[in-house]
């Protein structure tokens, strides 16, 4: 469910930001999210919520700076990705996004020192190797890989992603188990908060005294779809990724899935080109996913 709520954030976000200034898109998106889970906030301390998946639980800055540090790590994820997604085909930013459960995997190892097995080696080589066909297929639509700064700001957004991923994994674990341990409504409720606080400081002291010169802004429905489909996707998500024994690589593997539903919106509404060989890069990325997921059992 998340990775198809994922696809469709993906795809508003992508309609939201058509000849649109960012950075107050990226704010409103953060505002309505906050303006989403701020009832659940109110509503926990009166016990109203108690014993229902919405409750959120409460806690001090020893738990809260935790979540600022999330905020931040999530927000630069999300101003990259941004500007990437605004001037390059969503059917380039889709599959170069479902190369993200390579590099939580490869964290993983890095951060817990498991080891790769055959399979999981497989997967790997696929991933890289759609990358590399996928930056020719770019190529046919003008697009160098090598000297695009754009496509630096979308693979940067996904390193992000991916490091986001494995410090979710971090926030959820128990303590015994040797990560924090937080509940996952005070993670999504709060971070969104902070994100908000965040981006209105860029809005007001970075854009607003440009905003004349740069491209203007202009209100869309696609905007609040953003933050609909993106509250949705990522409530799913934590809700797996707090259920006992989760594992992050698989998570995150399953939650990529949603290149299927934006590459989809890129060829039937943003009548993207050059389809047959994204493609067919598309299915060598979701091919090493499946050797991933073999490899992870």
């Amino acid at each position: 469910m998340s990775a198809a709520l994922l696809g469709c954030y993906d795809s508003f976000k992508k309609q939201a930001l058509k000849a649109n200034a960012v950075i107050p898109v990226l704010f409103l998106n953060t505002l309505f999210s906050s303006l989403i889970f701020l009832p659940f906030i109110l509503m926990s301390p009166s016990g109203q919520l108690d014993g229902s998946i919405f409750h959120v639980a409460s806690g001090g800055w020893e738990m809260h700076k935790y979540i600022v540090l999330k905020a931040v790590i999530v927000l630069s994820s999300w101003i990259l990705g941004y500007f990437g997604m605004k001037h390059l085909p969503l059917t380039i930013v889709g599959p170069i996004n479902a190369t993200r459960p390579v590099m939580v995997l490869v964290g993983a190892l890095l951060v817990f020192g498991e080891r790769l097995n055959v399979w999981q080696w497989i997967g790997v080589l696929l991933a890289v190797a759609s990358f590399l066909m996928l930056s020719r297929s770019g190529k046919k639509e003008g697009i160098d890989f090598k000297h695009d700064h754009w496509i630096y700001m979308i693979v940067g957004a996904a390193v992000l992603g991916a490091v986001s991923g494995l410090y979710d994994k971090y926030l959820m674990a128990p303590v015994s188990a040797g990560g924090v341990g937080l509940d996952r409504m005070m993670v999504q409720s709060w971070y969104n908060i902070y994100q908000c606080g965040m981006m209105g400081a860029m809005l007001w002291l970075l854009w607003w005294p440009k905003h004349e010169q740069t491209t203007p802004f202009h209100w869309s429905w696609s905007i609040l779809g953003v933050s609909l489909f993106l509250s949705a996707a990522d409530f799913m998500y934590f809700y797996s990724l707090s259920l006992p024994d989760a594992m992050i690589s698989i998570v995150s593997m399953i939650r990529r899935g949603s290149v299927i539903v934006s590459f989809g919106f890129g060829a039937l509404f943003f009548h993207e080109k050059n389809l047959k060989a994204k493609a067919f890069d598309l299915a060598l990325v979701l091919l090493g996913m499946i050797f991933l997921y073999i490899g992870s059992r």
